[in-house]
């Protein structure tokens, strides 16, 4: 059959039955095909079934009408997806073999394909395609001269073809690929990069991996190049017998690209980490280092994900250190989650573990950036079993800590706990005796204490506590009134004998709170928006009748911080071995912005002060009764009016002096993605004085290079420079004490960085410097691998709002490429 026009034509085992959903024009074979009539395309979400088709189970096929594209193409048993061809001129016979020449298409599924002339032999199964091919299979593209393939399992070769990856958007070029299946392919021959092609015929990409034999596996995104050279800028950097790459941020086991590090306390540090994709929810990484001064670093990492808990294990061995000649060694053992006790009526069992140790007390300064412990010097061993039921939990817990002394600057270590055991029963809202709406609770706490008599000067003891407390609110709209009675009692049985000569001791205290508040709104409009402005006072009346605590022993009370947080609260100590004396009442009050349509906040101020009746008397051992009948002011406020500013400071006054005690601002300024500059100002009369900054911001925009497209994900543009850091000044010492400064340059394929890190350690050894010093440099080739030291990590972390340049965005659709 030969026609002029070009000519479209479907054949499958459910071709009449599709007829209704292509709005086409069905053309028979040999002396032609009979017509049909377009069956009514059914509404959106009914089903129509397809006459005559049915699935493996027998159970009829049906066709429900959508909006939206199915990402992955219908297939399975029982189902025969349709063939769909395009071209100039369709000739065949019946159930044998269909040519299609001159803009020749065919379709199937999620694979298309474009030539010349396409010949399709329907008892194999196999299309041969020839002159200008084109194959888009699921997004990916694949151009060449000539093709020959199996429709349905995606078998083949295809010759001298360029392709293009939807998944990483990688190009490349070879001199034959055999397709396995639609997922896996080898190519001969062959380029791979993931830089667009530019102008001119000299073009070459910044980098490129040539390799005899590609493998690509797009099922579990894996790469691997046997023969393989990369090559940037035209220079070979990296070259072996076999390597393998991901094709997207799939997990895979093998060995990951080498980092290189300058460090001032180690020398040049050289690590080849390898990672095993244990299982989906399991994998681990060992990393071994070769550091110029010291030796090698053994280390490695354990990670592990169920529905109910999780966990890290890491750990690090380095056999002979040469600066200290010792092993030195460490680990970091963190576990969190429930417990599966498979019996319902139990209730609910957790488990928690935070473990740290080193191998002696100068760990944390030869390695500051290995610890995962907030304090470098203070390495928490803590394990917790809770239990949960209803109204009524429980915990059994174990902390102690392994204190790095030194002896220039010696640590009081806290005390150990051994073990301790709470439990807390709570009800709200409850019915009694009449009254609705009580709150109430009791908490018992039993403690075994323990540390270095040597270094504390107080005896270790067991403490048990309990806390019982009672409360009614009271919440309307406008406002709301909660007065609380609080018991708490404590007894003490000591190792050996206090000051006075007793081995134990007990205290009661009473408390009574009346905390209240009032809510008043109104429209009002600033800065040409409107707003609701609210007005809120508060007061907070809290009494405690003096109990003599003086000989009991401190164990794990301290002040509490003064500030909007803590100055509503009952007592002025953090613990249970201080309950404070007090008779005073804290008033407050705070006004905010609030968008109406989304209840944003624009604008919070306000101010709170403690006027105390009669004197504190019950201190911290060496503290002072604290006699000041007002309280130091604290003044606050948070500005967020533009959606690029953002300002937050802390004032604590000092009316009597007319001095500020403490203050702290901090502003930032986020314009738009890649775009931060963060400020801090915190001052303690006669304690500290520091200033920080930190910024990510476009280097090309401070020369008026503002037309290139900073858009959140991929494809910030090539040739853009940024510059990010930041800076701790200690205006006492006149010097900077902590800073992190880098450059990167996103080259649209390619990214480089540079980042020089410092941290301020104290003394270290005899004529040494108090600083380490750390210089990190990374190249990151996108869609591919990254070579050298990972800054990313120490960036995210000191650098606020810090944005990845290529964050990993949706995964692309396969209609991206469709045509």
């Amino acid at each position: 059959m030969h026609r002029a026009s070009r000519s479209r034509f479907i054949h499958s085992p459910v071709a009449h039955a599709v007829l209704s959903l292509v709005s086409c024009t069905m053309l028979g074979l040999g002396h032609g095909g009979p017509a049909y009539a377009q069956s009514p395309v059914p509404t959106p979400g009914q089903a129509q079934e397809l006459p005559g088709v049915k699935t493996s189970d027998g159970a009829p096929v049906l066709l429900r009408s959508s909006s939206m594209l199915a990402e992955q193409p219908p297939g399975g048993p029982g189902i025969g997806l349709p063939t769909v061809v395009f071209g100039n001129r369709v000739s065949g016979r019946p159930d044998l073999e269909i040519v299609v020449e001159g803009e020749a298409e065919l379709r199937r599924g999620g694979s298309a394909i474009r030539a010349d002339r396409i010949e399709h032999d329907q008892p194999t199964d196999v299309v041969k395609a020839r002159g200008n091919v084109r194959v888009n299979s699921s997004g990916n593209l694949y151009n060449g001269p000539e093709l020959e393939i199996k429709l349905d399992t995606f078998e083949g070769f295809f010759l001298t073809p360029d392709y293009r990856f939807l998944q990483n958007d990688g190009y490349g070029t070879a001199d034959r690929i055999d397709f396995l299946d639609d997922k896996r392919l080898v190519a001969h021959n062959a380029t791979f990069t993931t830089c667009q092609r530019g102008e001119g015929p000299s073009w070459m990409p910044a980098w490129i991996v040539k390799a005899t034999t590609l493998k690509l596996d797009r099922e579990a995104d894996v790469g691997e190049a046997s023969g393989g050279v990369l090559r940037f800028m035209n220079v070979p950097i990296l070259a072996a017998p076999t390597f393998s790459f991901p094709l997207s941020d799939k997990r895979k086991s093998g060995v990951l690209p080498p980092t290189l590090a300058i460090d001032s306390l180690s020398g040049t540090a050289v690590t080849v980490p390898y990672y095993f994709d244990i299982a989906p929810n399991r994998d681990a990484t060992f990393s071994p280092t070769l550091m110029s001064k010291r030796g090698v670093d053994l280390a490695g990492e354990f990670r592990y994900l169920e529905p109910a808990y999780r966990g890290e294990l890491r750990a690090s061995l380095m056999p002979g250190d040469r600066l200290r000649n010792s092993n030195r060694w460490s680990y970091n053992y963190v576990h969190g989650g429930g417990l599966d006790t498979r019996i319902a009526a139990i209730g609910g069992v957790g488990l928690s573990l935070n473990l740290n140790r080193v191998s002696d007390n100068n760990y944390w300064r030869d390695f500051p950036r290995a610890g995962n412990s907030l304090t470098q010097r203070l390495l928490a061993n803590d394990a917790t079993v809770s239990w949960g039921r209803g109204y009524f939990t429980t915990s059994l817990r174990t902390l102690t800590y392994q204190t790095l002394q030194d002896v220039t600057s010696t640590i009081i270590p806290p005390y150990d706990r051994l073990p301790q055991l709470t439990a807390t029963y709570a009800r709200v809202n409850v019915p009694v005796a009449g009254l609705e709406g009580l709150d109430y609770s009791i908490t018992t706490d039993y403690t075994r204490f323990e540390s270095d008599r040597s270094l504390t000067r107080q005896p270790n003891g067991n403490r048990a506590f309990a806390l019982a407390q009672v409360s009614r609110p009271w919440i309307r709209p406008g406002g709301y009134i909660t007065p609380k009675l609080m018991l708490n009692t404590a007894t003490y049985q000591f190792d050996g004998p206090l000051a006075n000569g007793a081995r134990t001791a007990s205290r009661t205290v009473p408390t009574f709170s009346l905390d209240s508040g009032l809510t008043f709104e109104r429209e009002a409009g600033y800065f040409g928006r409107a707003y609701t402005q609210t007005l809120e006072p508060r007061a907070f009346y809290v009494h405690t009748p003096y109990r003599d605590q003086s000989n009991l022993p401190n164990y794990d009370s301290g002040a509490n911080d003064f500030n909007f947080a803590t100055v509503f609260t009952e007592n002025t100590f953090v613990g249970n071995d201080r309950i404070s004396d007090s008779n005073l009442l804290t008033l407050g009050l705070t006004s905010r912005l609030l968008d109406p349509k989304t209840g944003a906040e624009a604008l919070r101020v306000g101010v709170a002060q403690r006027l105390r009746f009669k004197d504190q008397r019950v201190t911290l051992p060496g503290g002072l009764p604290v006699t000041d009948r007002f309280s130091d002011l604290i003044f606050g406020a948070s500005i967020g009016v533009a959606p690029a500013w953002a300002l937050d400071t802390t004032v604590q006054y000092n009316p009597k002096t007319n001095i500020s005690e403490r203050s702290t601002v901090g502003a930032r300024y986020n314009p738009g993605n890649y775009r931060v500059i963060s400020t801090s100002y915190r001052r303690q009369r006669n304690v500290s004085e520091q200033f920080d900054v930190g910024w990510q911001w476009p280097i090309n925009d401070l020369w008026g290079d503002k037309g290139k497209d900073l858009g959140a994900g991929r494809g910030q543009g090539a040739g853009r420079w940024y510059s990010v850091g930041r800076l701790n000044y200690s205006v006492p010492d006149k010097k900077f004490v902590d800073m992190v400064l880098g450059i990167e340059y996103d080259g649209c394929c390619w990214i480089g960085r540079v980042v020089l890190e410092r941290t301020q350690l104290g003394q270290v050894l005899a004529g040494s410097s108090s600083n380490s010093t750390s210089i990190k440099f990374q190249l990151e080739f996108v869609g591919f691998s990254r070579i050298g030291a990972n800054p990313l990590k120490t960036l995210k972390a000191n650098i606020p709002r810090y944005q990845y340049l290529r964050e990993q965005g949706t995964t692309p659709s396969r209609f991206t490429n469709y045509d």
